[in-house]
C-alpha cells in the first residue's frame, strides 16, 4: 500500500508539473501571477466543490486562491513564483482536495480554497465596504473581526500597503487577511514586522514597542478598563521572544521564538491584549466548564 501511494503521489506531482508548466509562457521555470490565475481558472470546472459558484463570481474566486499562492510563496514580491515551490508545498494538495464530491464540512471550512470560506472572505470585505465604491477606507477596515485594532496599527497599514487615493482595494484586503489569520507563519509574522517596524531598521526596539503598546493602554481607558504597565509588558515580550540582543528584536528572533502571534497580537489589537492578560483565568474558567458538563 505504502508503495503503492509513493507511486499515485509521483504520477501526480509529474502530471502536475506538466500541467503547470504549460501555463510557464516565459518557459523559464516560474509562473507570474497572471499565468497562475489562467491555470486557477481553467481548473475550476474539474473540481466538484466549486460547482455550485456563480460565473460572475470567477474572477473574485481566483484572485482570492492566487493571493495565498503568491503571499507565501513570494516573500519578496518579485511577481513571480517557482513551479518547484509550488509542487513543494501543500496549497495544491488543498485546491486539488476539492474534487472530492464527499468533503466533510469542517474540511471545506478550513481550506482557504473551498467555495464556503472563499465566499466568507469576499463576504467580509464586501459588509465592510460600507460606502460601496468596491474598496476600504482606514475607517471601513478599522471594523474587521473584533472591531479592536489600534488606529496606530491600522495607519501603519494604510502607510505601507498599496493603496489607490488612500483606500484598500480586495488585493491588499487578502494579503491583510492572509497575515492575521496565520500568525504563526513566517510570511505573516514577515507581513506585521514590517508594519511595527516604524523606523526601518530592520529590528523592534523599546520605543517601537511602547509606540504600538501606547495605543493599547489609550483603548483600554477607553473601554474603563485599567491600562497595564509597559514596563511589564516589555519585560514579558523579551521573556518570550529571548532575543539574541537583549535591546533588539529581529525578524528572525520573532520567528524562532515561535511566540510570533502573541507578540504581535499583544501589540496591535485590544481584544488579543485581554485574552492574553485572562488567559489563566480564562483556561481555569474552561476547566470549570467541561467539569461541569462531565457532572451532568
Amino acid at each position: 500500500m505504502q508503495f503503492f501511494n509513493y507511486v499515485m503521489r509521483k504520477v501526480w506531482l509529474h502530471q502536475t508539473r506538466i500541467g503547470l508548466s504549460l501555463y510557464d509562457v516565459a518557459g523559464q521555470g516560474y509562473l507570474r501571477e497572471s499565468d497562475l490565475e489562467n491555470y486557477i481558472l481553467e481548473l475550476i470546472p474539474t473540481l466538484p466543490q466549486l460547482d455550485g459558484l456563480e460565473k460572475s463570481f470567477y474572477s473574485f474566486y481566483v484572485c482570492t486562491a492566487v493571493r495565498k499562492f503568491f503571499f507565501f510563496l513570494d516573500p519578496l514580491r518579485t511577481g513571480k513564483i517557482k513551479i518547484q515551490d509550488i509542487l513543494a508545498c501543500s496549497f495544491l494538495d488543498d485546491l486539488l482536495e476539492l474534487r472530492d464530491e464527499e468533503l466533510s464540512k469542517e474540511s471545506q471550512e478550513t481550506n482557504w480554497f473551498s467555495a464556503p470560506s472563499a465566499l466568507r472572505v469576499y463576504g467580509q470585505y464586501l459588509n465592510l465596504d460600507k460606502d460601496h465604491n468596491g474598496m476600504l477606507s482606514k475607517e471601513e477596515l478599522s471594523r474587521y473581526g473584533t472591531a479592536t485594532m489600534t488606529n496606530v496599527f491600522l495607519d501603519r497599514v494604510f502607510q505601507e500597503c498599496l493603496t489607490y487615493d488612500g483606500e484598500m482595494d480586495y488585493k491588499t484586503y487578502l494579503d491583510f487577511v492572509l497575515a492575521l489569520e496565520n500568525r504563526k507563519e513566517p510570511a505573516a509574522l514577515q507581513y506585521i514586522f514590517k508594519l511595527l517596524d516604524i523606523e526601518n531598521k530592520g529590528y523592534l526596539n523599546v520605543f517601537s514597542l511602547n509606540y504600538f503598546f501606547r495605543a493599547i493602554q489609550e483603548l483600554m481607558k477607553i473601554h474603563g478598563q485599567d491600562p497595564v504597565s509597559f514596563q511589564d509588558v516589555k519585560d514579558e515580550i523579551f521573556d518570550m521572544v529571548k532575543p539574541k540582543d537583549p535591546l533588539k528584536i529581529s525578524l528572525q528572533d520573532l520567528i524562532n521564538s515561535n511566540q510570533g502571534d502573541t507578540v504581535t497580537t499583544i501589540l496591535i489589537d485590544l481584544n488579543g491584549f485581554w485574552t492574553y492578560e485572562n488567559r489563566e483565568a480564562l483556561v481555569a474558567n474552561d476547566n470549570e466548564n467541561s467539569a461541569d458538563l462531565d457532572d451532568t
